[in-house]
Parts: structure tokens; C-alpha cells; sequence
């Protein structure tokens, strides 16, 4: 299951990644993880809401404001360099189960 998991956040980010056009696009910007952090934390008032493996080496992270809606998705590097992949606007959480697999939706 763990590894059905970690497989599933991997082609998530690579679905974020790639068609980031359904959010608003961001520059591939990177940095110290640090100071992107800070930005998001300071700067758009987002906390991290979840976050998971993307292959062996990668985190993939979701920060959201409930106070003004955005949120943003970054990855982590090896190296230390956290990327901003998409971000948006509408952020509302939620705790829906999916169906279970042949159930119907």
C-alpha cells in the first residue's frame, strides 16, 4: 500500500508538472528551502497541508491559507532546492474518501 502510495504522488507531480496550466503557472523558481518557505509562510500566509514521496528522492508538498484561499505545490530536492510547481486561488479542504476500486463513483 505504502509503495501504491508513494507511485501515486509520483505521477500526481508529474501531472502537476506538466499540466500546470490548469492553475496558475509559476516560473520554475527554486531556492533554499528556507527562504521559499518563509515567502510562502510570510508572504501568502500558507502552512503546509500535506505533503508525500515522489520516487526515492523527491518531497512533494501542499501549502494552502485558509485565511485568504491560495495555495501553492513545491517539490524538494537533493540538494535542498525546494521548487515552485503550481500555485492558485480557492483553496478549501476536505476530507472525501474515493470510492473503493470497481465501486461505482
Amino acid at each position: 500500500m505504502d509503495r501504491l502510495f508513494a507511485l501515486s504522488l509520483g505521477f500526481a507531480g508529474l501531472i502537476l508538472a506538466t499540466h500546470a496550466s490548469h492553475g496558475q503557472t509559476m516560473p520554475q523558481t527554486c531556492g533554499p528551502r528556507a527562504e521559499v518557505l518563509a515567502v510562502l509562510s510570510d508572504k501568502y500566509h500558507e502552512t503546509r497541508r500535506g505533503m508525500g514521496l515522489a520516487g526515492p528522492s523527491s518531497v512533494v508538498e501542499l501549502f494552502a491559507s485558509a485565511r485568504t484561499g491560495s495555495w501553492t505545490v513545491t517539490v524538494t530536492l537533493p540538494d535542498g532546492r525546494t521548487c515552485l510547481i503550481v500555485s492558485g486561488e480557492g483553496w478549501e479542504p476536505m476530507a472525501d474518501r474515493l470510492p473503493a476500486r470497481g465501486s461505482p463513483a
